[in-house]
């Protein structure tokens, strides 16, 4: 099975000065079926990537679901937020909807859910 990259832009939400927009930023997001079936990843710039299950990231775009450090949710009609807990603080992104819809799309073609 092939490994699924897609680069998609999203906005980090920040407490600092609000007045400015600073724009999106570039995100991976990695799905590698050999690897971890269940799971996907999320590269942010300057830090770690997070894995989470595909599961979630599927259902947050419809209802709120959160496992363990990491909480989805739809915002709206097009945009849902991937909210990540760590040690070292909590970083919140908003991405466009059918981004995610497109690469989980992508993941379901190199591997389907096993039932």
């Amino acid at each position: 099975m092939s490994v699924v990259e897609q680069y998609a832009r999203a906005h980090i939400v920040t407490d600092e000065d609000l007045r400015e927009d600073p724009g999106a930023v570039p995100v991976i997001l990695r799905y590698d079926p050999d690897t971890d079936p269940r799971s996907v990843r999320v590269g942010l710039p300057g830090t770690n990537e997070w894995t989470f299950s595909r599961a979630l990231l599927e259902q947050g775009l419809r209802v709120p679901a959160e496992s363990g450090d990491v909480r989805v949710w739809p915002l709206g009609r097009v945009q849902a937020v991937v909210e990540l807990h760590s040690d070292h603080g909590t970083s919140v992104v908003q991405f466009e909807s059918k981004a995610l819809l497109r690469f989980l799309r992508r993941t379901y073609m190199a591997a389907p859910v096993a039932r």
